[in-house]
């Protein structure tokens, strides 16, 4: 059974600084892209990071370009979101995704629970 499980996730003030893991189990995780998305109250998910199978190759939503870097350790079947110079609009519930794709097309199968992020003072 494939299983995501978020973790990290709280309370900071604005500026500071979070990291988010996500433990996969159930599936060969060094085969797979993996994403992270989040969804703040009232609004829909917003894609915010991916990286490919071995964590070569990342890529950023623009809102968190240059303060989040996702990692990914192969070893130890888990999947990092580094969060840095938090802002208030980066409240929303986190989820980690497992990525498929077909031809161009980039999807998610697998989803973890979520973990609530909230920046305020």
């Amino acid at each position: 059974e494939v299983q995501l499980v978020e973790s990290g996730g709280g309370l900071v003030q604005p500026g500071g600084s979070l990291r988010l893991s996500c433990a996969a189990s159930g599936f060969t995780f060094s085969n797979y892209a993996m994403s992270w998305v989040r969804q703040a109250p009232g609004k829909g998910l917003e894609w915010v990071s991916r990286t490919n199978s071995g964590g070569g190759s990342t890529s950023y939503a623009d809102s968190v370009k240059g303060r989040f870097t996702i990692s990914r350790d192969n070893a130890k079947n888990t999947l990092y979101l580094q969060m840095n110079s938090l802002k208030p609009e980066d409240t929303a519930v986190y989820y980690c995704a497992r990525v498929v794709t077909t031809g161009w097309v980039w999807s998610y199968d697998y989803w973890g629970q979520g973990t609530q992020v909230t920046v305020s003072s």
